[in-house]
């Protein structure tokens, strides 16, 4: 099946048979990402009276109680709501689900001592994904008025360990601050990337790169007149490499949840090559 798709002034066509799922299988009874050392995501067997879900154990079928936490256990997509007062849930902020988007591949770059910036003082071996690194990979394909309003940015290298990593003391890349200020500028409402977050792991609650992307302005929990409701960030996708670098559509799947971040499912189908050969 195919589909075609404005990206600015053309038509692209799409294969929907071929979807690329940039998300962690969520294992409830094996290895699993995991940020902060919070509890693993779980689930068991729900037991009522005489009633077991569990076929193993004599149940009529399998029913489970499922216990995690989205924004630590696996990919997960949040919106503005994670850092307001006001509990705007990513079900009223996601309200399409097709987007032009384009995949990147980055190097994270040392930040001690570097042109980029971040409002804590990093460490000595702290990477970040610098505006610099995400400008050049970009360039080409949000000239003039592209139609993206997705960016997937895969950092390298690219190891599977990321299915399965445990982010409790190592810090992690994260943005800086003018990375997502030039990924703002640049007209992006949807962020997805394979890090469990685009702010420092531990930044003293600070969470500025949220506040940049969502126009909420520092140490507010409140909405001002200019904050992007309608923006969403993703994290701790898993992109492979057999996804290239370039321009997709982009599906992005979540549970109907009513809460600030839920668990999602990125799918990127490919442009037909034949019809728009790589710039």
């Amino acid at each position: 099946m195919k589909i075609t798709h404005d990206f600015g002034n053309e038509t692209l066509e799409f294969d929907l048979s071929k979807p690329c799922d940039i998300s962690i299988p969520l294992n409830f009874n094996g290895p699993q990402p995991n940020a902060y050392g919070v509890d693993p995501a779980s689930s068991k067997a729900c037991e009522y009276g005489g009633l077991v879900g569990d076929t193993r154990r004599g149940g009529s079928c399998n029913f489970e109680q499922v216990t995690l936490i989205p924004h630590c256990n696996g990919t997960h997509t949040e919106c503005v709501g994670h850092i307001t007062d006001e509990r705007t849930s990513i079900g009223d902020s996601l309200r399409e689900s097709l987007f032009a988007a384009v995949l990147i591949s980055v190097s994270p770059e040392a930040l001690y001592g570097a042109e980029d910036t971040y409002p804590n003082q990093p460490g000595e071996t702290d990477l970040a994904i610098t505006a610099k690194g995400i400008s050049r990979k970009v360039e080409k394909y949000l000239s003039g008025d592209s139609g993206v309003n997705a960016l997937v940015v895969r950092t390298l290298p690219n190891d599977e360990g990321k299915k399965s990593r445990l982010y409790t003391d190592l810090v992690p890349p994260f943005f800086s601050t003018e990375a997502i200020r030039l990924v703002s500028r640049l007209g992006i409402d949807h962020l997805i990337c394979d890090v469990p977050s685009i702010d420092r792991l531990h930044d003293g609650g600070k969470l500025s790169n949220h506040r940049i992307f969502w126009k909420v302005e520092e140490g507010s929990n409140e909405l001002g007149p200019d904050s992007r409701t309608d923006r969403t960030i993703t994290e701790l996708a898993y992109i492979p490499d057999s996804a290239k670098d370039g321009i997709y559509l982009l599906n992005l799947q979540i549970a109907p949840f009513q809460s600030d971040a839920a668990p999602s499912r990125p799918l990127l189908y490919p442009v037909i090559s034949d019809q728009y050969p790589e710039r």
